[in-house]
């Protein structure tokens, strides 16, 4: 098992890939802090870990508030000690074009997907300097290296987050941290749901392996890449879209 007993805390880790993602480290080994501002939906997937024999824990975050992320390390602490690895994968949207987008839009989008990144990241970097090892990987997008028409907002965080995970990487990679950024292409989550089924064949069509991507397959690339076989990997952000940006 590629993560036995490293801790590592997944936010939005209830959900789509944040929940495939929590299911595929408990399956490595690794100790999951399944952190989502949907509490009863993160106590569901620690209950499906543990029915499994996997070892997690639910706590409740808003990663906009710095208070609250606190907490979130604080019980990750005094539960297992240490912190090994942080997945940022909490992340909305809010699209519209911009002749049309609102401030509440621009600024919501940008408070969750950038600002909690940042303030996740601040709150465990300085343990992972006092362990002298860990791992930070932001969830970034194909959109965060080529935008995409209507997602401003959403376009300026996710390559927000590819700038954080390089800097990051500068400044850390001497104290044993690296820092990377995942772009999920075409994802196949229910956040797909509302769109009707010809948007999502439009989707496909231009995909060259031809399908959409699976929650599992970013969980595994996130798997990876938090582990020590990945140990000379930083500073990259890696796609995960089944070509579609060839």
């Amino acid at each position: 098992m590629r993560l036995k007993d490293k801790v590592c805390i997944i936010t939005g880790g209830a959900k789509g890939i944040g929940e495939a993602t929590s299911y595929k480290f408990a399956e490595e080994g690794a100790k999951v802090v399944v952190a989502d501002i949907d509490f009863a939906a993160a106590e569901t997937a620690v209950a499906n870990i543990k029915a499994k024999g996997g070892d997690a824990l639910a706590v409740k975050v808003d990663v906009v508030n710095k208070e609250s992320v606190a907490q979130m390390v604080e019980q990750t602490m005094k539960k297992y000690g240490r912190i090994d690895v942080l997945i940022n994968n909490a992340g909305i949207i809010m699209d519209a074009q911009l002749s049309k987008m609102t401030d509440e839009q621009f600024n919501r989008v940008i408070d969750i997907n950038l600002r909690g990144v940042y303030n996740c990241a601040k709150a465990v970097v300085d343990i992972m300097i006092a362990q002298g090892s860990g791992v930070i990987i932001n969830a970034s997008s194909i959109v965060g290296l080529y935008g995409n028409f209507g997602q401003t907002n959403y376009a300026a965080t996710k390559f927000g987050v590819i700038g954080m995970a390089k800097s990051w990487a500068k400044e850390l990679g001497r104290k044993g941290i690296r820092a990377l950024a995942v772009c999920p292409g075409f994802i196949d989550t229910p956040i797909l749901a509302p769109m009707p089924q010809k948007v999502i064949d439009s989707m496909v069509a231009k995909v060259p392996l031809g399908r959409l991507g699976k929650p599992e397959e970013i969980a595994a690339t996130y798997a990876f890449l938090a582990s020590d076989e990945a140990s000379y990997i930083t500073g990259v952000a890696i796609e995960v879209g089944g070509g579609v940006t060839i």
